[in-house]
């Protein structure tokens, strides 16, 4: 089993780049899922902002593994054209600063009628995205159509060039058990975003919720998932209410005075939960 390489949302140990990058180095991470730079959105970034962003990453010595796109949480009733121009920016970005992937969604306000106009969408992002280099992986996320492991089932079965990203604390939202989603949707996994969660929803540190971390991490590692994403929700951070429908459920029992604190609590919770391996 290959040894896992840790990568993180960094935002939300610090707004700043500079905090985020602290925060890495700190924690041992040399690989970034961008989502928020300095207060700025991935997909609000200019070329030139972009490119700034990448190039102090890296000479930190820090790579960017994903860009943690909103791409796909809107509703599908919005326009299509609107969401494709968007992405055609993201896409840039992942260009200029070297990223490998794009973390997007299917669409909120889905129902199984649905299925044909996600796949519509997602094929066209798939098409655009054809050349360059750049992996598109799908989240599972709460109130999307992809929210259930069924559901990512036929969204990966049908666009073979889609790559899958595993939350356990999503589908523990959504009610799923993970180890059967697993069973459903493991073949088709890029890499792994670590977040837990309790069975009334709220997020906990990785190990404690109902998401069976200890036993995902040995079947991430026979499947060759090589990068885990750390996510901890654990308390709120800036931009975190346009990431989410409703009401956030972060932090469970624990609080954290900082969102550095969360941060590096959970980082010390994954690689503990690793060296138990």
């Amino acid at each position: 089993m290959k040894k896992f390489r840790f990568c993180a949302f960094a935002d939300e140990a610090s707004k700043s780049l500079d905090g985020q990058i602290s925060a890495l180095l700190e924690n041992g991470m040399d690989l970034i899922e961008m989502r928020g730079v300095d207060g700025k959105n991935v997909a609000d970034l200019t070329p030139d902002e972009a490119r700034a962003a990448a190039r102090k990453l890296s000479d930190a010595g820090i790579r960017v593994w994903s860009i943690g796109s909103p791409i796909g949480k809107v509703d599908i009733s919005e326009p299509p054209q609107k969401e494709l121009d968007r992405f055609m920016r993201i896409l840039e970005t992942a260009v200029t600063t070297g990223a490998e992937n794009v973390r997007l969604f299917s669409f909120y306000g889905c129902t199984d009628a649905d299925e044909d106009a996600v796949l519509s969408r997602l094929g066209e992002f798939l098409r655009r995205a054809e050349g360059s280099g750049v992996r598109l992986c799908h989240e599972n996320e709460k109130g999307i159509f992809g929210d259930t492991a069924a559901r990512c089932e036929k969204l990966f079965a049908a666009l073979p060039s889609l790559g899958g990203i595993f939350d356990p604390a999503n589908y523990v939202q959504c009610g799923e058990d993970t180890l059967a989603a697993w069973d459903r949707v493991g073949k088709f996994t890029a890499y792994a975003h670590i977040k837990d969660a309790r069975a009334d929803g709220k997020v906990v540190p990785p190990g404690e919720g109902e998401g069976h971390l200890p036993e995902l991490l040995r079947l991430f590692g026979k499947q060759g998932v090589e990068v885990l994403t750390l996510e901890p929700h654990l308390k709120v951070f800036p931009g975190l209410s346009a990431l989410e429908q409703g009401t956030p459920d972060v932090g469970g029992i624990r609080r954290f005075a900082t969102g550095r604190d969360a941060f590096d609590f959970a980082a010390g919770a994954l690689r503990a939960l690793t060296e138990k391996l």
